[in-house]
């Protein structure tokens, strides 16, 4: 941490000495000239030579990130950082918030404009990268991945805990309308409505659709470029999991509900399994075909996993492809953040409205699962608990179920039943940014 401070010691300290050194951007001002008070000048060769040299230091550090340096780029550097230690100290999704912490620090590196540097600078190597954010190529790619990993068996063995996952879904439709109350475009706040998904590709999706900076709206404004924000605040709270939602689990559930055990869920036949991705497929995409880039690599990735005869492509599927589209999308959504750009009322706004819609889509999720515990009996009763994983973060909000139900009850493990509406959360997700996109795009 002394070692911290004494780098942005020193940084700040450069940026208070420029005007004292006279070591402004040489390309404001005018060449010096020695004249003598008759007009004449006699300059030594010596004196020549030191002058260029100073005036090639001056244009040197006119290059530098230490000239180009504003406050902003300090405090976007800094959070940076923070994402990085929250993930390597907390383990809080490492996975995401190291690439995205590392993305925050290349793209508030200050640089002189105009040298393809930036990654909103045509030509530049961080722009080609970022083609696939705009254009919306990763997060389907990301939804291959979770379809090749993930096992829809206790779905398919407790169909109505998808309603669950729907009810969670309120958090988007809250949020949706909150932004239009705060004064945000249709289409923008239809992008901001999908983090109460806490969804992180499908919110950069949609986003990339809706809130790219490149629309033209009806009276021939264009939208502003949200997908920086939106994306950091749906991967900061999908990572913030473990903190937000215990105290709302304990607060809206007794002891008595925490301590309820679940019957086993039965076993799932392999034809279920690979009946089950074809026929989500098409329910699914039929009802918001708009969502068809996201559901249908979702479900074709789970039709890999269980064919039985694709187990290589299910492998690079759920291994490589995904761990190297979760670096290029991590790092370049970080890029996004410029502090020019990022650091602004709407940026704040849109983290206020992801934290009030998670913890709405959180309770949505729990309230719903006591509403359905009052049409059930006995062992067919459902632990509220597990309405809280309605959220697309898989799996740790099912992870952080299980655990907080192990508090009432060592014995008690929700896991398997807390994946069914943690599943059916990212199905969910998908299908209202397909019906938001339906109605906006």
């Amino acid at each position: 941490m002394k070692k911290l401070l004494v780098v942005f010691g020193t940084l700040i300290l450069l940026l208070l000495l420029q005007p004292l050194l006279g070591l402004g951007n040489p390309f404001e001002s005018d060449q010096l000239a020695l004249a003598s008070e008759s007009g004449t000048s006699l300059v030594s060769e010596y004196g020549e030579t030191f002058d260029d040299a100073f005036d090639g230091l001056r244009q040197f550090y006119a290059y530098t990130g230490f000239s180009n340096a504003t406050l902003g780029h300090i405090v976007m550097i800094i959070i940076g950082i923070i994402f990085i230690y929250l993930a390597i100290k907390f383990d809080y999704e490492p996975l995401l918030l190291i690439p995205i912490g590392a993305g925050v620090i290349l793209g508030n590196i200050p640089f002189v404009a105009g040298n393809q540097t930036g990654i909103y600078e045509s030509g530049s190597v961080l722009n080609y990268l970022y083609f696939g954010v705009v254009k919306g190529i990763y997060p389907p790619l990301i939804f291959l991945g979770i379809g090749a990993m993930t096992d829809f068996s206790s779905l398919i063995a407790n169909p109505k805990l998808m309603l669950l996952g729907a009810a969670a879904q309120i958090g988007v439709f809250a949020t949706f309308l909150g932004a239009l109350y705060l004064g945000f475009q249709l289409p923008e706040a239809g992008a901001i409505g999908i983090i109460g998904g806490a969804d992180g590709p499908t919110a950069i999706f949609l986003s990339s659709k809706l809130a790219n900076g490149i629309n033209i709206l009806a009276d021939g404004t264009t939208v502003k470029n949200l997908i920086g924000p939106i994306a950091i605040a749906a991967y900061s709270y999908m990572a913030l999991v473990p903190v937000i939602q215990p105290p709302l689990m304990r607060l809206l559930t007794s002891k008595r509900e925490r301590l309820i055990r679940m019957k086993p869920p039965r076993a799932v036949s392999q034809k279920e399994k690979r009946i089950f991705p074809v026929v989500a497929l098409l329910l699914t995409t039929f009802i918001a075909p708009s969502a068809l880039p996201l559901l249908g690599m979702l479900f074709f990735g789970n039709l890999l996993k269980e064919s039985g005869r694709t187990e290589r492509l299910a492998d690079t599927a759920r291994t490589k492809l995904i761990d190297i589209v979760t670096i290029l999308l991590g790092v370049t959504v970080g890029a996004s953040t410029q502090a020019d750009i990022f650091i602004t009322k709407d940026s704040l706004m849109i983290f206020g409205l992801g934290a009030i819609s998670f913890v709405i889509a959180t309770m949505g999720g729990l309230l719903f699962a006591k509403f359905m515990n009052l049409f059930l009996k006995g062992e067919n009763k459902l632990n509220p608990l597990i309405g809280a994983a309605g959220v697309s973060a898989v799996p740790d909000s099912a992870r952080v179920v299980n655990a907080e139900a192990l508090k009432s009850d060592p014995h008690n493990y929700l896991l398997m039943h807390a994946m069914a509406p943690n599943v059916s959360g990212v199905i969910g997700s998908a299908i209202a940014a397909g019906i938001i996109l339906s109605f906006l795009g």
